[in-house]
C-alpha cells in the first residue's frame, strides 16, 4: 500500500491572512501535487486536479508578490474557504491511495467532484481578483470600493474601477455586492453613453445578468435591473452587450413577478432592446409576448409600464409571426384601452401599435380593431390631443384602417371626421397635412362635405408646390380635384388670388420642383366646370402660356386644359363681339 503523505500543520481559528496563506503556499499546496501524481483511482481526475492545483499556486504565489494584498477584504475572505476545499481534498486523496477505497467507490467519486467544483470556484474568484488590478492597488482607509472617478477620468482608470465593482459582484458578501452596485449605478448615472460603453466592455455582463434571477437576494436583484436597465437604454453598443448576454428573458421574467420598481426598471430595458429589429424576434422565443400585453392591461401595474409595455409590442409588432401571436393573445382590447386611458406616452405608442398591426396584419386584424372599438378611439384620440406626436400616431392609425371598407364607411359617413382632416390639412405638419390628405383619399365624401372642406383649399395648393416627399404633391393633387367637383368650390379657389397664382406658377415649365401633370390636372378640374369669371382669372394670371408648352411637351391634360381655357375666352369674345 502507497504511504499516506503526512496531514499539513492545522491552522488554528485565529491565524492571520498571513499565516492562512503560508499555509497554503507551503505545506498543503506541495503536498497535494504530489498526492495527486500517485493515486491509483481516479487517475484521470487527479490529473486534472494536478493541473488545477499548479494554476491555484501559481495564482497564489502571484496575489502574494503584490505588498497591499493584506489590505484587500476579498481576497482575505477567499482564504478560509479555500483552506477547507484544499483539506478535504488531502483526505481524499489519502481515501484514494486506499485500495480498498473506503465507504466505496460512488460515494468517493461524488466527494471528489464536490471538492473539484468548488476548488475551480476558488480559481475563478482568484482569477477575478487578479484580472481586476484590485491586488495591486492600496484602498483608502476603511474604503469598500474604490473612489468613483469622474466620467471625464482617464479611460485606464475607469476601467480599473469597473474590473474592481465586478469582481465584487461575483466574490464579495452581500453587503460588498450592494455596495458596488451602488457605484456602479452611481457611475452610469453621471455619463450613461459614456460610460456605459467602458462598462460593457469592461464589466463581467453575464455575472450582473445573473443576479437577475429570482434566487437571487430581493436588494441585489432590484439594484442589478436598475444597472441592466440602465446598460439597454444609454447606448447601442452596451444594449446589445446585454442582449447578447442573454438579459432579455430574466427581464421579463421581472416584468411578470417583481416587484413595482423594478417592473418599471425591466420594462424601459425590454423597449430599449427590443427597439433593435434584430433582437425583437426573441421575445416570442422567451414567451414575452403575453408578459407585455398582461403588463399594458389596466390595474397591471403603473402607467409608465404600460406606456413602455405598449412601446415593446409596438417595436415587436413588425415581425409577421408576433403580430399573429398578439392578436391571438388579446393585443388589441389592451391597446384599444390605452389610447385613451393611459398617459401621453402610452397612448402614443399604443396608437403607433395599433398602426402597425392595421397596416400590416391584413383584413381580420383591422376588423378585429374595428369591432373592438378602436376606430372610435382613435378619432376621439385625435380630437382630444395636444400633443403634436399624438396627433400624427392617431391620424396614421386611421389612415391604415381606412383601406379596411367597413372603417372607410364609417369614417365616410362622419361629417365630424372630415372637419378635423379640413383642421389638419390647414394647421398640421408636413407629414399629418399628407396623412390627412391621403386618409381623405381613401374615403368616399358626399358634396356637403367637400364643400365644408373648401377651407383647407389653399393649404392644398401649397403642399402641391412641396417637392418633398414626391407623394405629397400627387396626395395634394388628388384631394383638390375631389374637392373642385363641387361648383362652389371652384368658385371660391378662383377668387383666391393668391392661390391662382400660386398654381399658375407652377405651370411654368422653368419651374422643375413640380411635376406639371399635377398642376395640370387641378387647372383642368377648375376651369372644366367653372364660369367664365374662373377661367379668366386663370387666362389674366398667365395660364394659357405655360400649357401652351406644356401641350407642346405632350404633358398629360395640358392640351384639354388649353382648349377649356382658350376656348371659353373665344366663345365669350364672339358673343359679346354679336351682341354690341
Amino acid at each position: 500500500m502507497t504511504p499516506v503523505s503526512p496531514p499539513p500543520p492545522s491552522s488554528a481559528p485565529s491565524a492571520t491572512p498571513a499565516e492562512t496563506l503560508g499555509l497554503i503556499l507551503h505545506h498543503l499546496l506541495p503536498v497535494l501535487l504530489v498526492a495527486a501524481l500517485s493515486v491509483k483511482s481516479f487517475v484521470g481526475r487527479w490529473r486534472l486536479l494536478h493541473s488545477k492545483l499548479s494554476l491555484l499556486q501559481s495564482s497564489l504565489a502571484d496575489a502574494a508578490s503584490s505588498p497591499h494584498w493584506p489590505a484587500n477584504p476579498l481576497f482575505v475572505d477567499l482564504l478560509p474557504p479555500l483552506l477547507s476545499t484544499l483539506r478535504s481534498l488531502h483526505s481524499l486523496s489519502a481515501r484514494c491511495l486506499d485500495p480498498s477505497l473506503p465507504a466505496g467507490k460512488l460515494l468517493l467519486q461524488s466527494d471528489l467532484d464536490i471538492a473539484a467544483s468548488a476548488l475551480s470556484l476558488h480559481l475563478h474568484d482568484l482569477d477575478l481578483l487578479l484580472r481586476s488590478g484590485l491586488l495591486h492597488h492600496l484602498p483608502s482607509a476603511g474604503a469598500i470600493v474604490l473612489h468613483l472617478p469622474s466620467p471625464s477620468a482617464a479611460r485606464a482608470d475607469l476601467a480599473l474601477f469597473v474590473r474592481d465593482l465586478f469582481a465584487r459582484l461575483q466574490i464579495g458578501s452581500i453587503d460588498l455586492k450592494n455596495k458596488a452596485l451602488d457605484s456602479l449605478l452611481q457611475l452610469l448615472a453621471s455619463d450613461p453613453p459614456k460610460l456605459a460603453p467602458i462598462v460593457a466592455a469592461e464589466g463581467d455582463l453575464p455575472s450582473l445578468v445573473r443576479l437577475l434571477d429570482p434566487s437571487a437576494h430581493s436588494l441585489i436583484r432590484d439594484q442589478a435591473a436598475a444597472a441592466v436597465s440602465l446598460l439597454a437604454t444609454a447606448s447601442d453598443v452596451s444594449r446589445r452587450a446585454i442582449f447578447e448576454e442573454g438579459a432579455l428573458g430574466p427581464l421579463l421574467r421581472l416584468l411578470d413577478s417583481g416587484s413595482l420598481s423594478v417592473r418599471e426598471r425591466a420594462a424601459a430595458a425590454i423597449e430599449a432592446i427590443t427597439a433593435d429589429p434584430t433582437n425583437a424576434w426573441a421575445v416570442s422565443a422567451y414567451g414575452g409576448v403575453q408578459i407585455l400585453i398582461a403588463a399594458c392591461r389596466s390595474g397591471s401595474g403603473s402607467p409608465a409600464i404600460q406606456a413602455l409595455a405598449a412601446g415593446s409590442l409596438k417595436n415587436i409588432s413588425t415581425i409577421d409571426d408576433i403580430r399573429s401571436a398578439m392578436a391571438e393573445e388579446g393585443a388589441v382590447p389592451a391597446l384599444i384601452d390605452l389610447l385613451l386611458s393611459g398617459t401621453l406616452d402610452g397612448q402614443k405608442n399604443a396608437a403607433l401599435c395599433v398602426w402597425s398591426l392595421a397596416s400590416a396584419g391584413g383584413e381580420e386584424i383591422q376588423a378585429s380593431i374595428v369591432r373592438e372599438g378602436g376606430l372610435h378611439r382613435l378619432i376621439e384620440l385625435l380630437r382630444e390631443a395636444s400633443d403634436p406626436e399624438a396627433t400624427e400616431h392617431a391620424l396614421r392609425a386611421i389612415h391604415a384602417l381606412s383601406t379596411f371598407s367597413a372603417a372607410a364607411r364609417a369614417l365616410s359617413s362622419s361629417p365630424g371626421f372630415f372637419a378635423q382632416l379640413t383642421d389638419l390639412i390647414r394647421r398640421g405638419s408636413a407629414a399629418t397635412q399628407q396623412t390627412a390628405a391621403v386618409v381623405f383619399c381613401n374615403l368616399f365624401p358626399g358634396d356637403d362635405v367637400k364643400r365644408s372642406m373648401a377651407g383647407c383649399m389653399a393649404s392644398l395648393i401649397k403642399m402641391l408646390e412641396s417637392s418633398k416627399p414626391a407623394s405629397a404633391q400627387e396626395v395634394a393633387a388628388r384631394v383638390l380635384v375631389s374637392l373642385l367637383a363641387v361648383r362652389s368650390n371652384r368658385k371660391e379657389l378662383s377668387r383666391d388670388e393668391k392661390s391662382v397664382t400660386r398654381l399658375v406658377q407652377m405651370l411654368d415649365p422653368r419651374n422643375v420642383e413640380v411635376s406639371k401633370k399635377f398642376p395640370v390636372s387641378v387647372v383642368l378640374a377648375l376651369a372644366a366646370g367653372g364660369g367664365v369669371g374662373c377661367r379668366r382669372r386663370i387666362t389674366e394670371a398667365g395660364a394659357c402660356q405655360h400649357l401652351q408648352k406644356l401641350a407642346d411637351a405632350e404633358v398629360a391634360g395640358a392640351k384639354k386644359a388649353l382648349q377649356k381655357i382658350a376656348g371659353s375666352r373665344l366663345k365669350s369674345f364672339f358673343s359679346k363681339a354679336w351682341w354690341e
